[in-house]
């Protein structure tokens, strides 16, 4: 059976972590495309060095022609410019769009089944510049953004309590901005409403830093994090080539859902096989649907920067 095929578009730091990432889980053979001449190729060498040591047998090429990633069974955007200190998400609107649209052009061009993850910021906008050039259905192209902004909440919870990340599950919906919305009454602890551990006090202080996560990254790295983007990408990647139907919150285009029609924004979908196979509409409270509104007004002001 030939092996599925994963292309990584944008060889930076994300895109590396990608790579290694879905070559030690042998989700498939690994195609990294970049504009810097020698960055995909080298990065392609130095892991298929690792490959003895580690154990895995998938291939990892590296190129600056799209012709490499043709028939990719997934495809994982992360090239645009990444944040610098000081700046918004919102800051990279322009110049990402273009990137984001020639990328696209090519996805279609190259790969026109392909399930599509976009990771670029800002992501909501970024996402919807993917699906609406390719013209491919809403259940291919996602992004990335809810399953990292709950792994950020979930972390915090757990190094507050010292129990395990594992037996902590979290939901963080809306934009992937600083008004996103972590939803406090289904953070659970093996089950257990959170706010049965944790004062009201400290429950806001970690929502707090679950919002400004990302920031607080960039402030101490000087750019974008990475290692966790891309773990969050490569478990939505590994629920649709394993069909694991997992419940995850993406960033998936709505037709009503929420009271929201014909945008991208981050709500629970069940990811299989058929991509975003559903999407779960919860029972928000009046409040947390206020900040759902919230959050979804500054993604509509976003869109409504982008010039396609």
């Amino acid at each position: 059976m030939a092996r599925k095929k994963i292309s990584l578009i944008g060889a930076g730091m994300i895109g590396g972590s990608l790579a290694q990432l879905a070559a030690m889980k042998e989700l498939g053979d690994v195609v990294l495309v970049d504009i810097a001449e020698g960055v995909p190729q080298g990065k392609s060498l130095d892991l298929l060095a690792a490959r003895p040591v580690d154990g895995y047998d998938v291939n990892i090429t590296g190129s600056n022609d799209y012709e490499a990633t043709r028939n990719s069974d997934v495809i994982i955007v992360t090239a645009g410019l990444p944040r610098k200190p000081g700046m918004s998400r919102d800051d990279l609107v322009s110049t990402n769009t273009g990137i984001m649209k020639s990328i696209a052009e090519k996805v279609r061009e190259f790969s026109p089944n392909a399930f599509v993850i976009v990771i670029t910021n800002p992501l909501d906008a970024m996402v919807y510049v993917m699906q609406k050039v390719t013209g491919f259905p809403k259940n291919r192209v996602v992004g990335m953004a809810g399953v990292l902004d709950s792994a950020r909440f979930r972390t915090f919870v757990a190094m507050e309590l010292g129990i395990s990340v594992e037996d902590i599950t979290a939901m963080v919906l809306g934009g992937h901005g600083d008004d996103m919305v972590p939803i406090v009454r289904y953070c659970t602890v093996a089950g257990v409403p959170v706010s049965k551990f944790l004062s009201a006090e400290k429950i806001a202080a970690i929502v707090k830093r679950t919002q400004m996560a990302g920031g607080e990254v960039v402030n101490l790295l000087k750019t974008s994090a990475w290692v966790s983007p891309a773990a969050a990408a490569i478990e939505m990647a590994e629920c649709f080539l394993k069909d694991k139907k997992r419940v995850l919150p993406c960033a998936a285009l709505l037709e009503g859902e929420y009271g929201i029609n014909g945008y991208y924004i981050g709500v629970p979908v069940v990811l299989g096989a058929g991509g975003v196979e559903r999407i779960i509409e919860l029972e928000l409270t009046d409040e947390e649907r206020g900040m759902l509104q919230a959050s979804f007004a500054r993604v509509k002001e976003l869109v409504g920067l982008v010039k396609l």
